[in-house]
């Protein structure tokens, strides 16, 4: 009925470690009805902590069966039983990803004695099995090898399967139990209190440090999306097993979700958030004053640390939007960088440039041009409200762009008018903007201008 599991192996998971020993005992409830143990060869050198750890060499592994000769009768044993293990989920995915790769698939309903033992034993300081083995009187000899472990788990289950008075083992069996595959360290409560509307959720490590934020329509879907699966990588491995707490904060949109879990990457810099950390490579107007006086008007990559007069996503987009302003404010497009070539200037051919580029116009008068340019460029950008549902049902939910900025979000009593920007902004939170807010916002005002609140530069 059961298998009661643990394994030795050269790391810490199960896509790039491999076993080196192998130890499964069969228990009805009552007793020990089999058992079954080998050194297993892993194919590859043990690192020296680990021989350190388990006193497992590659000499005595030297002449041990590879995996593949073992699997059909490992599979054997484990099949159709319930498989228990001291953080089952390491030992699991180690024999799983071993058995798949030699063709066998391993199906079996799993019960860890680390969260049990937090259920059936409540108050203990520490739930690792050398400190169970001392808090409960278990003797455990051969420790950090497969046989000894197995056997003090085997002695923990016995003692817990006596004193589960609430039921916590049939709980854990059963087919909604969130144990199975829950992270290691985090407690049930905590999704259980996970709300089902949209908003960004954050994983906390051991000291309670954000190590992600995510966003979500459904937070309590989204979250548990996370830990299911099977993945033997090491990335998720590692990200599990730091998860101890999650808190939450509701949102009355997806799109606020998306802002915020944006915002918060970069307040918080988690170190499981990869894809928001990436510098952009967008592009820009710089200006900068030349050695004659002159001020250019160019186009560059954006940098970190740069701020530019007006941003945008791709270079025929700016190319586009400096012909415009050369035509209508009469600019160089030698001085703009536009034409680089050495051939006489073809805005003085087009009658749009006075000269600039050959000294016949003064700076200032051409600066001049130049500043207003910039300016109707900025000025020109939309400002608008994107209304929508809140957190609850007597608010609803406002994000404010202001010539073609992002000013920040919150929520207002649905019963206020929202025509007065400037009372407005007393009730919203300003929040600093980036590139993927602008392109989120301005990619949501093209597909839905219908629903835009219009409001005055």
């Amino acid at each position: 009925m059961y298998a009661i599991v643990d394994i030795e192996t050269t790391g810490g998971h199960a896509s790039a470690g491999k076993i080196t020993e192998v130890a499964i005992f069969l228990h009805d409830g009552m007793q020990i009805t089999g058992k079954y143990e080998t050194l297993v060869n892993p194919g590859i050198p043990i690192p020296r902590y680990i021989q350190a750890l388990t006193g497992i060499t590659d000499e005595m592994v030297a002449d041990a069966p590879l995996f593949e000769d073992i699997a059909e009768n490992v599979f054997n044993l484990l099949h159709g039983q319930i498989f228990i293990a001291h953080n089952v989920n390491f030992d699991y995915s180690f024999l799983r990803h071993e058995l798949d790769y030699c063709g066998y698939k391993l199906q079996s309903k799993k019960l860890c004695t680390v969260r049990l033992s937090r259920k059936v034993f409540p108050g203990f300081p520490s739930y690792s099995l050398g400190n169970l083995c001392r808090q409960l009187n278990i003797g455990i000899v051969n420790r950090h090898r497969a046989s000894g472990d197995a056997s003090a788990t085997v002695r923990l289950f016995e003692l817990m399967l006596a004193a589960d008075k609430q039921g916590a083992i049939s709980q854990a069996l059963n087919a909604r139990s969130k144990d199975k595959w829950l992270p290691l360290h985090l407690p049930q409560e905590y999704v259980d209190d996970l709300p089902s509307t949209p908003g960004v959720y954050y994983f906390h490590n051991e000291k309670g440090k954000v190590v992600y934020v995510g966003k979500a329509r459904n937070i309590r879907k989204r979250v548990t999306s996370h830990f299911t699966g099977n993945s033997a990588g090491r990335q998720r491995q590692e990200f599990l097993r730091n998860i101890h707490s999650i808190t939450f904060e509701k949102t009355g949109t997806e799109l606020m979700a998306f802002i915020l879990e944006s915002i918060e990457i970069r307040r918080l810099w988690p170190q499981y958030n990869n894809a928001q950390k990436r510098v952009e490579s967008k592009f820009g107007f710089y200006t900068f004053e030349d050695q004659q006086g002159y001020l250019r008007l160019a186009i560059e990559k954006r940098r970190k640390y740069t701020t530019p007069v007006f941003a945008f996503n791709l270079l025929a987009e700016g190319h586009n939007l400096l012909r415009q302003l050369i035509r209508e404010f009469k600019l160089c497009p030698k001085l703009c960088f536009l034409q680089t070539s050495p051939d006489p200037c073809a805005g003085m051919a087009e009658k749009t440039c006075k000269g600039a580029c050959e000294k016949k116009e003064k700076p200032a008068k051409y600066n001049q041009r130049v500043l207003e340019a910039i300016g109707h460029l900025q000025s020109a950008q939309p400002s608008f409200l994107i209304l929508d549902a809140g957190r609850q049902a007597t608010e609803q939910s406002c994000i404010l762009m202001e010539k073609g900025k992002f000013y920040g979000m919150g929520y207002v009593p649905r019963d206020v008018a929202v025509s007065d920007t400037a009372m407005l902004k007393d009730l919203l939170t300003q929040y600093p903007e980036n590139e993927f807010i602008l392109n989120l916002l301005r990619t949501y005002a093209n597909n839905n201008a219908g629903r835009l609140v219009q409001v005055p530069a």
